[in-house]
């Protein structure tokens, strides 16, 4: 699944609501996005999908929970921007500068998104999430090296945000909602929580450990 629009996504979630509880599914019912709306949750499952391709070695992003990560993030401390220092005067830095705007990473995020639609409505006739997965690879790229002009904000700042997210959720622990079934953990062999195998470091150095990942979720 490389896209998916607003519509889907709405529609996915009016199923799940309306399913009768004689007919059981093996399949988990949709988790509800908390700070990201429809037309935001098509773009960031589009997005993360285009990041994280299903292969053979692992899932696509959205299957792997990336887009639920990014949104619990959004909407938890780091979305309101907690231990950031907001206070001016923001002025244009170096990119080693870091942040520099007077947005917290929520509604930084929210005005990307919206940016970052226009501008393929512009150039490619459409909204991200309805674009073909070549169109999503090259509109990616353009966000990356700041090709794609946003107004009032860099489309590289935006991508590079949520690149950082897709990381993040690709490879911590699946308690925060990313990494559904440890797929991150499995593709690079990462055993999981330190303190289930601190007893075996020294018997599999150098040496593929063979046990199953195991995350805080499972000893919740």
């Amino acid at each position: 699944m490389v896209g998916l629009t607003a519509a889907a996504v709405t529609s996915g979630e009016a199923a799940a609501q309306t399913a009768g509880p004689e007919a059981p599914s093996s399949v988990p019912a949709p988790e509800p996005f908390l700070a990201l709306n429809a037309t935001e949750a098509a773009f960031v499952v589009a997005a993360v999908n285009t990041l994280v391709p299903a292969d053979d070695l692992s899932p696509s992003g959205a299957d792997c929970g990336l887009a639920i990560y990014i949104d619990r993030q959004l909407a938890g401390a780091y979305g309101a921007g907690a231990r950031l220092y907001r206070d001016g005067p923001f002025l244009r830095g170096k990119p080693e500068h870091g942040y520099q705007l007077s947005l917290t990473p929520k509604a930084f995020f929210t005005a990307g998104i919206a940016a970052a639609n226009d501008w393929t409505r512009k150039t490619h006739g459409a909204s991200f999430d309805a674009l073909g997965e070549a169109d999503q690879i090259a509109v990616l790229k353009a966000f990356e090296t700041g090709a794609a002009a946003f107004d009032g904000l860099s489309s590289a700042d935006f991508f590079a945000l949520l690149l950082g997210l897709t990381y993040e959720g690709f490879f911590a622990d699946p308690l925060y909602g990313g990494n559904r079934d440890k797929a991150g953990w499995k593709m690079v062999g990462y055993p999981g929580l330190p303190a289930v195998y601190r007893d075996a470091i020294a018997k599999f150095k150098g040496r593929k450990y063979p046990n199953p990942p195991q995350s805080i979720a499972d000893f919740s």
